[in-house]
């Protein structure tokens, strides 16, 4: 059965775990996602004026939609004492801090993880930088710089040209590193055997991460003695594993990477002379006849659709895949059937249009027990939660209009 959306009431993993999020951009506000959509009360504090990629334009506009839905929003200045008051009392009470701003930023508001940790011993803190200690680690980084100084643009592009990935990668996968992070911290510090009741700070960097995604090509460095060539000139371990221009101008990617493979898909399209060639019997034999094999598919492949490519492979249980661009997967059928879009309304004050905008948001990667985690909350309004927020530290209605007033707070609720 495919995984359904949860829409029954039911305690989420998470839920009862109180998060202080203060971050900006696609790292920090990934860990506190995954945190958020596994049950997670997870507070955003935002700045007076909102989080600065309420308003990026072109590439960045969807920063905030898409990493801030089930969260709560508090924009507060905190460097005012009242507002620095009161981001100390939510790091009182709080299970989770998370930061990702510049070394150092945190510890001139007062809320680094040695002052928070002796305020709240309990506190699980989560730092996300460029760079883990070490000699770099005052640098400046930004995705793209770790991705090459770190060897993944290099490997991306043609030589020559390197080129980053076509998403944030190692931002989005430092969040979920740190998110990682705070599982384990909070399995040890709550374990009910040898738990320590203590917190731990998590460190999550851009660079480190940088290194896993390229790990397997350093490794076979050390195992062939040759260095890894760059995907588009790469010598693939497997004969037929490529784009192909096929006939109306389309692209459709095909894999043949078995020896069984090979056979079906000969049968498949009727080519019986290549599924009998004796130089093209195992897969590394194909490898070697690359530089002509290919082309000739190629050749035969041309003068049929990606329709009739993609029915034929899917017939015969033979890996394929459409060339589809990102705003075409809000109409992909299986994202459709199992509900892993689910529907979202995106704030006036997060885009660049002014108004609402209805639409649908990918959910986490994930289902438990058949279910998929559920979208509990659009991404908020600036300070929309501000009431609630503070109420629950002891803090008045008329508390709130006061500093709301005095410029403490933001915007108000409703």
């Amino acid at each position: 059965m495919p995984p359904t959306v949860e829409t029954e009431p039911r305690r989420l993993p998470l839920e009862g775990l109180r998060v202080v999020e203060f971050t900006h951009m696609i790292m920090g506000p990934s860990c506190g996602l995954v945190l958020a959509d596994l049950g997670a009360d997870v507070i955003k504090v935002e700045p007076v004026a909102g989080d600065n990629t309420r308003r990026l334009l072109g590439a960045g506009a969807g920063f905030f939609a898409a990493f801030n839905r089930n969260k709560r929003s508090l924009a507060l200045d905190t460097k005012s004492a009242e507002g620095r008051e009161i981001a100390l009392k939510l790091a009182a009470r709080a299970d989770v801090f998370i930061e990702n701003f510049k070394p150092g930023a945190m510890d001139r508001l007062g809320l680094g993880w040695e002052a928070l940790s002796k305020l709240n011993p309990r506190l699980i803190y989560v730092s996300h930088k460029g760079f883990l200690s070490g000699p770099y680690d005052q640098r400046t980084a930004l995705d793209e710089v770790v991705q090459m100084m770190g060897g993944l643009a290099y490997m991306t592009g043609p030589i020559g040209r390197p080129l980053r990935a076509g998403s944030s990668v190692n931002d989005i996968m430092g969040g979920m590193f740190g998110a990682i992070g705070v599982l384990a911290a909070l399995a040890e510090r709550d374990n009910p055997v040898h738990g320590t009741g203590r917190g731990r700070l998590v460190e999550s960097a851009l660079f480190e991460n940088n290194i896993l995604l390229v790990a397997q090509h350093m490794l076979q460095f050390a195992v062939t003695g040759q260095a890894a060539n760059p995907m588009p000139n790469r010598i693939s371990p497997w004969a037929v594993y490529e784009v192909f221009n096929v006939k109306d101008d389309e692209q459709i990617f095909i894999a043949v990477v078995s020896d069984t493979q090979w056979k079906i898909f000969c049968g498949a399209f009727g080519y019986a002379d290549l599924g009998s060639d004796d130089r093209l019997v195992t897969n590394n034999m194909r490898v070697a006849a690359r530089e002509w094999l290919l082309p000739e598919l190629s050749r035969r492949l041309a003068k049929l659709s990606a329709k009739e490519i993609s029915e034929r492979f899917e017939a015969h249980g033979l890996p394929y895949a459409p060339i589809t661009r990102p705003h075409d997967l809000f109409e992909d059928p299986h994202l459709v059937a199992t509900g892993g879009l689910a529907p979202m309304t995106i704030p006036a004050d997060a885009n660049q249009l002014g108004r609402e905008i209805e639409t649908a948001a990918p959910l986490l990667p994930l289902a438990l027990d058949g279910k998929r985690l559920p979208l509990r909350s659009d991404p908020p309004r600036i300070g929309q939660h501000a009431g609630s927020v503070l109420g629950e530290i002891g803090l008045s209605a008329g508390d709130v209009a006061r500093l709301r007033s005095a410029g403490v707070i933001g915007p108000a609720e409703g």
